[in-house]
């Protein structure tokens, strides 16, 4: 059972919020995510970095602005997933909101795999482009950028993944985490580092005097689409990030969101007037990356490239059918993998490796990740594909830097992974058919000696006890409407409480009666079906709900223990 832990909160920054004009509350909660000044948690626009302090931003500018005068065919080669297929819709419209000529090629997961490889190479050089731009990939394309230069065409790397030993020899590369870049956000998502990119050659543009006699084009228009990235991909939402998200929020609620992601919205059945982190993350987010893990992610980008609702409506109801038929996929999947782990004990491995041939490519990443929750070990789900070599998806837990780790699994054994790539907390990889054993081992092994024994036990962190006077139907609207995600945790608090009532609603839900000091609260034990103990410690979330037309509070109960 995970242990229940208060995050420190800094008495002084504390104090100064408070001094500073925020709410009690409001100060304890950004002082305990090192938030030192309100200024930043306001989120405006003029708060952004700038884009000269990325690395290559200027030349990138330049060459895009170059192509644009001479009428040059840009394609963009993008990725299939949510971060990539925004970026591509924002390399899309915001290209040809600055004068360009631009396309798009997307790799089929199945057929051609990840990123710039020289396959889809040959594929982009039959549309006789000028310049390839590829977004969230290129920075481990060495053997792409090679066969493109091959066929004289330029290359220009947007990427945001780390890099690996050796960079590819791209015209021009443009990466937070690529060696020499001194930007203060390393966290950019594909989509920001696109959108950047864009205000680059804008400025780049401004300098040239194509603005002289006419209005700029203004690419505020396109926050919608950098919001749904950023979060769909789980990137640490800094103060850079989250002023994106909270941005492309706001054009959401204002009504100014493009027709694809109102049509997501819609299909979701959620409201984009009232849009939160939560419907990007868990809502758009899944059925938009449904058409990479099902079928074909171009289907996604068109939806968001749509111009009109007419035209993006049908888009997002195919997406949403693929949805539907990725959860059906999914639940296979994990029942199917519950039973080949019956007897796995988190107690004698570090890790967590399952293998089945048949399970499908497109969705073991969603197993992993649902795997590793269970069970809180690194955890990496592999299946077959076609070409008879075993495709991997893997997900890590606070402590273990998983591209670290698979980059010391190759140092230590040249030839056992064909190729990887990723992040801290997600990562993919490439073997050579049925040496998932000798993976396992290899694996388990260096995360032995990386990870911190401590990290295996997993902790609920949470800001402690909240104030009766605090449990408000308004402070519950005002924290579902902030930005919260993955480095800036969403506030969960802890008491005791005891159970007056319970029955199960849905099958599947939890409806409870809790009482503390006095009062009582609606709460809801959301998949949990299990009846609980006359009086338990709760880890919950304040959560509006909203019944004919009423809005009254009710707690969501994250974990609970008994109390005595």
């Amino acid at each position: 059972m995970p242990a229940i832990a208060i995050r420190p909160c800094p008495a002084d920054a504390r104090a100064a919020l408070e001094q500073a004009g925020l709410a009690p509350v409001w100060a304890r909660l950004y002082a305990a995510r090192g938030v030192t000044h309100p200024e930043d948690v306001a989120h405006r626009l003029p708060q952004l970095l700038p884009p000269d302090g990325l690395l290559h931003s200027d030349r990138a500018a330049a060459l895009l602005a170059d192509a644009i005068a001479a009428h040059k065919r840009l394609l963009i080669v993008a990725d299939y997933d949510a971060d990539g297929a925004t970026a591509c819709a924002v390399g899309v419209r915001g290209l040809r909101m600055l004068g360009a000529q631009v396309d798009f090629i997307v790799p089929n997961r199945i057929e051609h795999g990840y990123g710039l490889t020289p396959a889809i190479v040959e594929l982009a050089a039959a549309r006789r482009p000028d310049l390839l731009i590829t977004v969230d990939n290129g920075i481990a394309a060495v053997d792409g950028v090679a066969a493109a230069n091959a066929h004289g065409i330029p290359v220009l790397v947007t990427d945001h993944h780390l890099p690996g030993d050796a960079l590819p020899d791209a015209a021009c590369i443009v990466n937070p985490n690529q060696p020499g870049c001194g930007f203060a956000s390393k966290n950019l998502a594909g989509v920001g580092v696109m959108f950047y990119v864009l205000l680059a050659l804008r400025a780049e543009l401004r300098r040239r005097g194509a603005y002289a006699d006419r209005p700029e084009p203004d690419l505020r228009a396109l926050l919608d689409l950098v919001a749904l990235g950023t979060v769909a991909d789980v990137v640490k939402l800094d103060a850079n990030n989250r002023t994106l998200v909270a941005q492309g929020l706001a054009r959401m609620r204002a009504g100014r969101a493009s027709p694809g992601v109102n049509a997501l919205f819609r299909v979701a059945g959620r409201d984009p007037a009232r849009a939160t982190v939560f419907d990007l993350g868990f809502m758009l987010g899944p059925r938009l990356n449904a058409a990479g893990r099902i079928d074909d992610m171009a289907l996604g980008i068109d939806c968001l490239l749509a111009d009109t609702p007419a035209a993006a409506l049908p888009l997002a109801q195919q997406l949403d059918d693929l949805n539907r038929t990725r959860r059906d996929v999914e639940a296979d999947m994990l029942e199917e993998a519950l039973a080949i782990l019956a007897d796995f004990d988190p107690a004698d491995s570090a890790s967590l490796v399952a293998y089945q041939p048949d399970w499908h490519v497109g969705v073991i990443g969603i197993l992993a990740s649902r795997l590793k929750d269970r069970f809180h070990r690194p955890t990496i789900v592999f299946a077959r594909a076609e070409n008879g070599e075993l495709k991997g998806s893997g997900r890590s837990i606070p402590g273990l830097h998983l591209r670290d780790a698979l980059d010391l699994v190759d140092k230590r054994h040249p030839g056992l992974i064909l190729k990887f790539g990723g992040h801290a907390m997600a990562a993919g990889l490439t073997l050579a058919g049925e040496r998932h054993r000798d993976f396992s081992a290899v694996f388990e092994a260096v995360v032995n000696e990386l990870v911190d024994p401590a990290d295996l036990h997993g902790v609920i962190e949470t800001d402690g006890e909240l104030a009766l006077a605090e449990h408000r139907v308004e402070l519950a609207v005002e924290l579902e409407h902030a930005v919260w995600g993955q480095g800036f945790p969403a506030p969960l608090f802890t008491g005791t409480f005891d159970v007056l009532g319970q029955r199960v609603v849905g099958e599947k839900h939890l409806k409870l009666r809790l009482a503390r000091d006095g009062a009582s609260f609606e709460a809801m034990r959301f998949f949990h079906p299990d009846p609980l103990p006359a009086r338990i410690r709760a880890v919950y979330a304040l959560m509006p709900n909203e019944f004919n037309g009423e809005c009254s509070l009710q707690l969501k109960l994250q974990h609970w223990e008994p109390a005595g």
